[in-house]
């Protein structure tokens, strides 16, 4: 229902201070002259009522609710102590109490007072009027409640007009917020799908070749050894393996967050399977020694992370220092995992593969995820280093078959 929603309360910001200010202060001095002039009042009581008027506007900007109370009681005080010292004065409603209370309504309509609890004070206005109309029926006539009637009325009005339209300028400005960040991810969703249509064209396009050059391999060339025949299988699996992958993660950005299943129900490499990573890599030709035993069962995001530093190490290792002797060492000592890949210098000098540094850069983004840090950097003895500290908690650790060493 419109009105329900409460504003903000508070004195005026800004030039709209001197306003209010300079609004309180006139009709307190405007409510002395029209009591003191138009009316058979004491002095005292004169002073009274207009700072009470006063009180009340200056209460609508703070205590809304409280301040259409003390209007009404002072519109009401007013009506039973003042006698119009002509039939020309209006009664029991006073110009600047008529037009007080309704400047009250308004503003207090306008700071967030219900459309009902508006309704309600009108009708205790009128009903004030009539009974005090009732009761000194020689003071004044039934046509003096019309004034007060239509000017409450219309602040009702006002007042309820103000409030909706601040209420829809903040509805219209969460919006536009949503509307911003509904934008935004839809541009991200967007950058993934060309992402996604980039890796599908150029990426698992060659994945697909080498699976079908290396499966072919052995019907197309005559004479080839069966060493060479295990080899090309051997790349075939893997290439087909990496296409898998690579569907897995397509799927993942074709998703929208929080929709895809995949990163809930797809098994996630872990410490347990860092032994047959090894025994791939060593089948490509490595030199690999997996030193020490490996421990497991810690959280699902701190083994994925240990796994991808071994993973990228070994990439790291193949590609730029083929047929040295890469060392590989995970252990949980002092609470943190420590990942370790080491590789020496290589026996004969080698052209180092091309590469783009993203896999470091990925590296240390998936580590920093799980609160870790990594280092990658030559050796003094001319070989290379990666070594990732990755915190884990006690408690989340379910079972550890040993340490490194």
């Amino acid at each position: 229902m419109t009105g329900e929603v409460q504003e903000p309360n508070g004195w005026p910001r800004g030039r709209w201070a001197w306003v209010a200010a300079l609004g309180v202060a006139a009709l307190l001095v405007l409510t002395v002259m029209d009591l003191g002039q138009h009316y058979d009042v004491q002095l005292g009581a004169v002073l009274a009522l207009a700072i009470a008027r006063a009180l009340a506007l200056t209460l609508a900007w703070l205590r809304p609710r409280a301040a259409v109370v003390v209007s009404l009681i002072t519109t009401a005080i007013t009506a039973a102590v003042t006698t119009p010292v002509s039939a020309s004065e209006p009664w029991p409603w006073g110009t600047t109490a008529a037009f007080g209370h309704a400047f009250v309504v308004a503003i207090a309509g306008a700071r967030g007072l219900g459309r009902r609890e508006q309704i309600a004070w009108w009708v205790a206005t009128q009903a004030v009027g009539v009974v005090a109309t009732a009761l000194a029926p020689e003071r004044g006539s039934w046509r003096g409640l019309i004034t007060m009637a239509v000017l409450s009325a219309v602040a009702v009005v006002v007042g309820d007009l103000i409030h909706t339209r601040r209420d829809t300028n903040r509805r219209l400005a969460e919006q536009e917020t949503i509307s911003k960040a509904e934008r935004a991810e839809r541009e991200r969703l967007q950058e993934r799908a060309r992402i996604a249509r980039e890796l599908h064209d150029v990426v698992a396009h060659h994945l697909s070749v080498v699976v079908v050059r290396a499966d072919s391999a052995p019907h197309r060339l005559a004479g080839v050894p069966d060493d060479v025949r295990a080899e090309f299988t051997g790349i075939a699996d893997e290439a087909r393996a990496s296409l898998t992958e690579m569907r897995r993660v397509l799927r993942l950005l074709r998703e929208p967050v929080g929709q895809s299943p995949m990163g809930e129900l797809e098994p996630q490499p872990g410490l347990a399977q860092l032994t047959e990573l090894v025994e791939g890599t060593r089948r490509a030709g490595a030199d690999v020694r997996l030193v020490g035993d490996v421990p497991t069962g810690f959280d699902q995001a701190v083994e994925l992370a240990a796994y991808r530093v071994v993973q990228e190490g070994l990439s790291n290792a193949v590609r730029h220092a083929s047929h040295a002797v890469v060392e590989v060492r995970v252990q949980n000592s002092g609470g943190q995992l420590q990942v370790t890949v080491r590789n020496g210098v290589p026996p004969r000098a080698v052209v180092p593969a091309p590469g783009s540094g993203q896999g470091l850069v990925g590296m240390r983004e998936r580590v920093a995820l799980v609160d870790g840090t990594v280092s990658a950097g030559p050796t003094p003895e001319g070989g290379y280093l990666v070594q990732a500290f990755i915190p884990v908690v006690k408690e989340a650790v379910r079972g550890d078959h040993g340490h490194g060493g």
